[in-house]
């Protein structure tokens, strides 16, 4: 039997040998896929164990390194459910309200109250038309024949009611596209 001058060195100093690195990564691979860690984490979990295993590696003498390491493996799976679990739980999620938003509730007010600054400057016999036609949906028959006009009459008070009413709205800086829905 020949020794070298390195491995009479290692019997000296009972320090065990290296560890296989790429060996362990391996087999933490294998043991997280067969943990059921999510496949797009694998990768990352054995990656942080094995910064682990070194970083305690250099400091202490490690008695066995897989068992360590997979320790390491299952606290990291551990911790990641729960952080997942959390973000499902999440505050937001209780806090949904169908309601609209108080900024939506004001700007719809201050349109309101524009609508009714334009209602009222209108002539009234284009207001009387508009209103009848927008707000209680009758037929252009039905205020044509009750004011007697004709329908193309009708039409047009109506057109030009809703281009003052864009107006007032561009000119209160309220972008009207909102309000087609």
């Amino acid at each position: 039997m020949s020794l070298s001058v390195d491995s009479i060195a290692d019997v000296r100093n009972d320090s065990p040998p290296k560890p296989d690195w790429s060996r362990i990564h391996a087999a933490l691979v294998r043991y997280l896929r067969a943990r059921g860690a999510r496949a797009d984490l694998i990768e990352d979990f054995a990656q942080e164990t094995l910064a682990r295993l070194i970083m305690v590696s250099r400091e202490k003498a490690i008695v066995s390194v897989f068992a360590l390491g997979f320790r390491i493996a299952d606290n990291l799976i551990v911790d990641q459910h729960r952080f997942e679990s959390r973000l499902v739980d999440a505050p937001d999620a209780d806090w949904h309200c169908e309601k609209p938003s108080i900024d939506r509730v004001l700007d719809s007010r201050r349109a309101v109250d524009v609508f009714q600054q334009c209602l009222n400057q209108m002539p009234p016999l284009r207001r009387e038309v508009l209103i009848r036609r927008r707000i209680r949906l009758e037929s252009y028959r039905t205020i044509a024949s009750d004011l007697c006009m004709n329908a193309k009459a009708v039409e047009k008070h109506i057109t030009r009611g809703l281009l003052d009413l864009r107006r007032a709205l561009k000119k209160a800086g309220i972008e009207p596209a909102d309000w087609n829905r």
